[in-house]
């Protein structure tokens, strides 16, 4: 009995050294759609553990794993095979494709645009009304010997001119107001929008309606910072979809 004992210590002794040793480490990776082209957001990683995390916006996990372990991927109640850790070649970048197409709409573009050009010809277009200015009295003088010094009658004329003025200021203000949003509209493209959120129809424009930036930003942010912005904006976006659909269930 005491043999018996002693060998079903040192086994127990073994198996909690070999638990010990294997010590947990990251699994990390990205899941994409069946073209491996467009990552998936809210993809469930688990492992044999019960270990349990979610993709990212860009489709990223990350999750803590044993060399014990198996890991699988479920996406709308559909599960994946199960992946033994420890066949699993690198842990830093265990990327996969799941049997799934992202319904993406795409562009057409019946004439090329460009930006620069549409508002060059824009100005030149409507030339007189950007360049208008308000009247101003202003002293002219005379050339020659007993040159006396008068007035710009014409400037005097136009003065007078109230709801000339008024109008041509209002118009002014209008084309340049239209400048600013187009200029917007080029940077905050729908297009772009989609290749960083995956957004697309309704659910796009609402995002886009929601944190459309100012003219300002627009023009003061490079181009890294301003789809950094655009990332950050989603990641909110997301956090207020989930809190509304918790408050709505709670209801």
């Amino acid at each position: 009995m005491i043999k018996v004992s002693c060998i079903l210590l040192l086994f127990t002794l073994l198996f909690c050294a070999a638990e010990s040793h294997a010590q947990n480490f990251k699994l990390r990776g990205t899941v994409y759609d069946s073209s491996g082209t467009y990552p998936l957001v809210g993809v469930s990683a688990l492992t044999t553990a019960g270990r349990g995390t979610a993709t990212d916006i860009f489709g990223r996990y990350e999750i803590d794993v044993k060399e014990t372990d198996s890991v699988w991927f479920s996406y709308l109640n559909k599960p994946t095979i199960k992946y033994a850790v420890a066949k699993i070649f690198d842990a830093e970048r265990f990327d996969i494709a799941l049997h799934i197409n992202i319904p993406v709409l795409k562009e057409v573009i019946v004439k090329p645009r460009n930006y620069k050009l549409d508002s060059l010809r824009n100005r030149e277009d409507y030339a007189k009304v950007f360049n208008w200015e308000k009247p101003r009295l202003q002293a002219t003088t005379g050339s020659g010997p007993g040159a006396s010094v008068g007035f710009d009658l014409d400037e005097i004329i136009r003065m007078f001119q109230f709801r000339k003025n008024k109008s041509m200021l209002a118009f002014r203000e209008r084309l340049l107001q239209e400048e600013r949003d187009k200029f917007i509209d080029h940077r905050f493209s729908k297009v772009l929008v989609m290749r960083l959120t995956g957004l697309i129809g309704v659910e796009r424009d609402s995002f886009m309606l929601r944190f459309r930036p100012s003219y300002e930003f627009c023009i003061e942010t490079g181009e890294y910072d301003f789809q950094a912005w655009i990332k950050k904006c989603f990641e909110k976006w997301m956090l207020e979809k989930q809190a509304a659909e918790i408050k709505k269930e709670k209801l």
